[in-house]
């Protein structure tokens, strides 16, 4: 396809309605230029092809593969197997003729009451980055594209089409969109999908800053932008600020808007030509994306359910009652309606058809020698519920070991909404209590897509296995867990915290009247639970496995230089099985700077690596980071900043179990913001260039009056100390008037002079 040969027969109606689609799932074609239309369909942990392609198809669209859900499949901790599970829904987008897949979500967990949560990789930047680069490699390997979305700052469902979130630009560039920027610099997503809300007043859809400056112009994005659906506003202004294609078309207005903006001057062509470049490129790239091939649907279910083990995580295990080794004759009771009615996958756009479902009850029963069941509790009704708990109660009196599944049912999370609250229903946490009273051995296997409270019932289970929502496979790979044949290797990518209040964002979720404040800052996650000194259930990176794990051999190395641009610091440890199975560790790297002059959590994951071990086994695991990697976004400099002095290095199993540490002195040139008028004295004082510049430009004024103290310093103001702790905070332009400083605005104007020439 001649991009630019066709843009020289497209008319002005014809672009126009290029950068809209043809429908809810197809964009724009034009049958006369031979320009074919490209289906789109919803994803991202499985496909979502509506039968009726001009309708959204919720609980209507062809049976493919239900992987499990990003808030499970980032429990992994494995870049390999995501990009193994991309490889796969690849496949099935190419079966089915589908150009794009929508997603992955790489949106930040920055409450656990999102109701999207399920549809997210985790709270920490790194691990939704890495592991969504590694599926968008994994999809885009089979000639598909990828949609990363929601761009950016959608951390909520509450009024999510209208919501303006207010957010700093350091906790911008720090938290919510590292991930973006790893995916679109290391895989190069064939779209980005923008986001419903406001970003700082400005529509996402309209938002020049985030659309073309960021997006384009810093991370040199090449591209097609397409809206959520429903997410323009209003056409011509997002057209110019860098949204490409509108979805679905608002087939009533756009056209005409953006034609009569073109002919009335307020839109340059050359901007519509661009957008319809970009999405004749899609089109070029798609066009042999379905093939019609036929998938091995078998071979993805058992990928599936490889992929569902790898993500569990489980969280205790006292007693080591975990794995399960029931004597002969004896009976396991399986206790919780979500053992034969499985929760596996979130509700809303990425709802799948799944090519078929394992339940857990079938799997446990199939593997062991006597295993009753009782439903325990209805999933949406209460009406039975005492019946069905004293019918489980007196299962478990009888039975040797007790599974009992617990979890949300589908109506507590999903797309369009936000959670109220963190706990289970009443009916589940009260029959806990009853099931250990009747047998203290008692496992607890959860299904869930958010975190939840475990304060107040968990005690009560020896041990406690979170699922999350893992996919059709979900119940034979939970029986592999349970029964030992897989060794839990998931970790937590979110932390579990006490109770709803402790979260760092509770007082500003989900913000009223239009707003929602970040008040909590980069403190998002383990970052503000370590800063606040709260205990939680859980804390990132945790998880237990069948066999243990010793760390040694600490080394942090330095070569080159911050100054040079060569930085590179070399962290490597040994890890060693000591148990007596084979096990995977999930080896995590943290970075402090104690020495901060900006506010900076104790400590930011930096690098993670999941190795697998035989008993006895050890291997040396080892990281890179430059300088990025120890930066911070400064808001007086616009631009990341190191600076010089201590770094702690921790490795260990999550970010509360530290099992080795070692610092390192890094030298970095001195951070130092644009001098103005409005610097305070302080700053100019401290400045390299400015300091000297200052202080010649007020001993010139003093030399008639207060002269020169001894050692050299000015005399007047600047040689009193406890003055100097008063006004060192004034800007220079507020000085000016004061007595004694040698300075006025004349004489500050020639010194602002004097640097520009110098810098």
């Amino acid at each position: 396809m001649k991009i630019q040969s066709l843009l020289g027969d497209l008319t002005l109606a014809e672009k126009a309605s290029l950068v809209r689609g043809s429908g809810f799932w197809h964009t724009q074609g034009i049958e006369r230029l031979g320009v074919p239309r490209v289906m789109v369909t919803d994803g991202p942990h499985g496909l979502r092809k509506a039968n009726d392609a001009d309708h959204v198809g919720l609980s209507d669209s062809v049976p493919a593969t239900c992987f499990p859900t990003a808030a499970a499949l980032a429990s992994s901790f494995d870049v390999d197997l995501l990009y193994r599970v991309g490889e796969a829904l690849g496949r099935e987008c190419r079966a089915e003729q589908v150009g794009v897949l929508l997603g992955p979500g790489v949106n930040i967990k920055r409450s656990p009451l999102c109701g999207r949560n399920f549809e997210y990789f985790s709270e920490d930047p790194l691990v939704a980055g890495v592991l969504a680069t590694a599926m968008v490699r994994g999809v885009q390997s089979q000639g598909v594209g990828t949609s990363l979305k929601h761009f950016a700052a959608n951390n909520q469902e509450t009024d999510r089409l209208r919501v303006s979130a207010e957010v700093d630009e350091r906790t911008l560039r720090e938290i919510y969109l590292p991930a973006f920027e790893r995916v679109v610099t290391e895989a190069r997503p064939w779209t980005v999908m923008c986001a419903y809300n406001k970003v700082n007043g400005t529509y996402a859809s309209q938002n020049r800053w985030l659309l073309t400056e960021v997006l384009r112009d810093e991370w040199g994005f090449d591209g097609l932008v397409v809206s959520d659906w429903g997410a323009v506003q209003d056409r011509v202004p997002a057209l110019a600020a860098g949204l490409d294609l509108e979805m679905p078309p608002d087939l009533q207005r756009s056209d005409a808007q953006i034609v009569g903006a073109v002919e009335d001057g307020t839109l340059d062509e050359s901007q519509l030509d661009a957008a319809v470049a970009r999405v004749l490129d899609l089109v070029a790239k798609a066009t042999d994306a379905g093939d019609g091939s036929d998938v091995d649907h078998e071979a993805h279910h058992a990928l599936a359910r490889a992929a569902a083990a790898e993500c569990v995580v489980l969280l205790r295990n006292d007693d080591h009652i975990l794995p399960l080794a029931p004597p002969p004759g004896s009976t396991v009771a399986v206790i919780g309606e979500f053992a034969r009615t499985p929760r596996y996958q979130g509700a809303g756009s990425s709802q799948v058809n799944p090519t078929r479902i394992e339940t857990a009850v079938d799997n446990l029963t199939s593997a062991l020698e006597s295993v009753e069941f009782a439903a325990g509790f209805g999933l949406e009704t209460t009406a039975d519920d005492e019946r069905l708990a004293e019918e489980a109660v007196e299962l478990a009196g009888r039975a040797d070991s007790v599974v009992a599944f617990l979890g949300l049912p589908a109506s507590h999370e999903s797309e369009g909404f936000d959670r109220d609250h963190m706990h289970l229903p009443e009916s589940q946490t009260a029959l806990v209590a009853r099931l250990a009273a009747a047998n203290p051995r008692l496992v607890v296997v959860l299904a869930n897509g958010s975190a939840i409270r475990l304060d107040g019932w968990e005690h009560h289970a020896k041990a406690v296995v979170e699922t999350w929502l893992t996919g059709q496979a979900a119940g034979g790979a939970i029986a592999d867990i349970l029964l030992g044949t897989a060794n839990p290797s998931g970790r937590l990518a979110e932390t579990l915290p006490l109770r709803l209040e402790d979260n760092p964002s509770y007082l500003n979720f989900p913000g009223h009247s239009g707003r929602v404040r970040y008040g909590e800052g980069v403190f998002v996650g383990y970052r503000g639970y370590d800063a606040l000194k709260r205990e939680v259930s859980y804390p990132f990176g945790h998880g237990l496995s069948y066999t243990t794990f010793d760390y040694s051999d600490l080394v942090v190395e330095q070569s080159g230089s911050h100054a040079d641009g060569d930085l590179a610091i070399t962290v490597k440890c040994t890890v060693t099985n000591t148990g007596r199975r084979k096990g995977k560790e999930v080896v995590q790297l943290y970075v402090g700077d104690p020495e901060a002059s900006v506010p900076r959590p104790e400590r930011e994951l930096k690098g993670f690596a999941k190795v697998e071990l035989e008993p006895g086994e050890s291997v040396e695991v080892g990281f890179t980071l430059g300088g990025r990697e120890l930066s911070f976004w400064s808001e007086l400099t616009h631009g990341w900043a190191l600076e010089a002095g201590r770094f702690d290095f921790s490795v260990g199993a999550s970010s509360r179990d530290l099992r080795l540490t070692a610092s390192l002195e890094v030298d970095a040139p001195p951070v130092a913001a644009p001098l103005n008028e409005m610097s305070t004295l302080e700053e100019w004082l401290a400045d390299p260039v400015g300091g000297p510049l200052l202080l010649a430009t007020i001993h010139a004024g003093e030399e008639a009056g207060a002269g020169i103290a001894e050692g050299g310093a000015t005399g007047g103001v600047l040689a009193d100390a406890e003055m100097l702790r008063v006004i060192g905070n004034f800007p220079l332009r507020s000085l000016c008037a004061f007595p004694g400083m040698a300075l006025d605005h004349a004489t500050l104007d020639s010194l602002l002079g004097r640097l520009g020439a110098q810098r």
